[in-house]
């Protein structure tokens, strides 16, 4: 019988760590499969300690923020360098791009030559890329050097939860997974925090180029932390690199969030229609190739047979819809903010400081509720998350376009919390079954699967809104793309009832 890829694993192998650690977990035998063979035993020895989680955290929080860092900075980018609307669409669009399709190949590399090593490199890399983003004198320039910045984000941010899932065990891993959870949803609201603070602060005449060049001290920080508290972990038997699945992968992605997130600014021509009736062609036969590669007993970049674990699949399901909604709100925000109320950059960004704290605190609070509700604080989530886009809604039909920070405050606030208490609990429910051996490959599929459906947030969510305010107004077109993002949340929370009760 063919052992699929979780059931034969192998040993992770921890730099400086005795193979006899005392939190060894041994497969019983009487659980084991009587094809195969001996059990194995696996070593998660918690050696990422607390400095290291921090360092790996950084390096999670980095990427997700530039994703978002850009939204306030449009309009001030837009004037410096006479991007129009098109350039200003590839700079937020070159970035999720490269970082979307090459994610798994990051979490492949990081398995076969070692995930702190990867991680440096990619540390690194965005430092670089970072400080080019930083100095381009053109808008193709800046174009070109954040798409470089989404590579090496994408070889950087797969390594913090294989790190994790690797170098942590029990209680640890627990509470290390929603702390990665709470991070990554307060990056992305914090980015757009940070970028209208550092917009407004206009440090030395910079402008919008202090938001990239204030991650180059901070890429030297993390680099040097990493070197002394980051663990290195690799599998053992790491698979080669699956060229076709990859390939096909990239080819994938790009149809389909490349003529969507530039189509209405381009005008819709010929390309973008030739690209979308490729998607379909191209997804199809990436799943064949990868399937194919699955029973001939090689590893494919996406095992087909990842998505046996119920938790998983039903886990990302939820996620995608999730970060469909989170990127796109995001988005029509910075844009209504500034463009349809005349808010500074700094106001705008300072409109979801509520939403930060309110996600952190709930944040704070998940470990010790999931522990009680399990899964149904997903669903208690989507239901006070939906009350905050209700309100929202409520406060743009009566107060548009007088709209004060105050008006918005209930509503960004309990969306916020609603929020605080999904994601954290989603990205632990993903990644519950997945064995260390195999986490590169597990974490690279969920961050990808995140990172794409936040692009394609921003491509259709981002779309609707611009379409409609051209026609009705930007208060009529929030309040229909608060609607429509009210119908993901209540999707979400539908389908987190199908999400097992206990969360391991």
């Amino acid at each position: 019988m063919k052992r699929l890829w979780y059931q034969a694993v192998d040993r992770a192998i921890v730099d400086g760590v005795s193979r006899k650690s005392a939190s060894l977990r041994k497969t019983s035998l009487a659980d084991a499969p009587a094809s195969a063979g001996p059990p194995v035993i696996h070593d998660h020895g918690s050696v990422l300690g607390a400095l290291g989680l921090f360092t790996v955290l950084l390096g999670a929080a980095l990427p997700l923020i530039d994703f978002f860092i850009v939204n306030v900075a449009l309009p001030t980018i837009d004037r410096d360098l006479a991007a129009g609307p098109a350039l200003l669409e590839l700079v937020v669009a070159g970035y999720g791009l490269t970082y979307a399709v090459l994610l798994v190949l990051g979490g492949r590399l990081g398995d076969m030559f070692g995930r702190r090593r990867l991680f440096l490199v990619g540390m690194a890399a965005f430092g670089v890329t970072s400080l080019a983003c930083g100095l381009a004198p053109t808008a193709w320039t800046l174009v070109g050097a954040r798409a470089a910045q989404g590579a090496a984000a994408a070889l950087m941010l797969p390594q913090v939860l294989a790190t994790i899932q690797a170098a942590t065990a029990g209680p640890r891993r627990a509470k290390a997974l929603s702390l990665y959870g709470a991070t990554a949803g307060l990056a992305m609201v914090a980015g757009q925090i940070l970028g209208g603070v550092l917009v407004a602060a206009d440090i030395a005449g910079s402008g919008w180029r202090a938001i990239f060049l204030v991650n180059v001290p901070v890429a030297f920080i993390g680099l040097f932390l990493a070197a002394r508290s980051v663990p290195e972990t690799r599998s053992q038997r790491p698979a080669p690199i699956d060229v076709p699945g990859t390939a096909l992968l990239a080819v994938s992605l790009v149809t389909l969030l490349a003529p969507l997130t530039e189509g209405r600014a381009a005008g819709w021509p010929a390309w973008t229609w030739v690209s979308l009736a490729a998607f379909p062609v191209a997804a199809y036969a990436f799943l064949r190739v990868e399937r194919r590669a699955d029973r001939a007993g090689r590893t494919p970049l996406v095992p087909p047979s990842l998505f046996a674990l119920t938790t998983l699949r039903r886990g990302l399901a939820l996620l995608v819809p999730f970060a469909i909604g989170f990127g796109g709100f995001m988005f029509v925000i910075a844009v209504a903010l500034q463009q349809g109320l005349r808010m500074g950059a700094i106001t705008a960004g300072l409109a979801l400081v509520p939403m930060a704290l309110a996600f952190f605190a709930a944040s704070l609070a998940g470990p010790r509720l999931i522990r009680r509700y399990g899964s149904l604080l997903v669903t208690a989530g989507a239901v006070i998350q939906a009350a905050g886009v209700v309100l929202l809604v409520l406060a743009v039909r009566s107060d548009w376009p007088a709209l004060t920070l105050l008006d918005l405050l209930p509503g960004v606030a309990l969306a916020g919390l609603g929020q605080g208490f999904q994601l954290p609990v989603i990205v632990r429910i993903v990644l519950s079954e997945i064995p260390a051996e195999r986490a590169g490959v597990g974490s690279g599929a969920m961050v990808t699967a995140q990172q794409s459906a936040l692009a394609l947030g921003v491509a259709t969510i981002g779309s609707l809104f611009l379409s409609l305010s051209t026609s009705m107004g930007m208060g009529d077109a929030l309040m229909i793309t608060l609607l429509v993002q009210l119908g993901l949340v209540v999707l979400t929370g539908l389908m987190s009832l199908r999400l097992p009760r206990t969360i391991g």
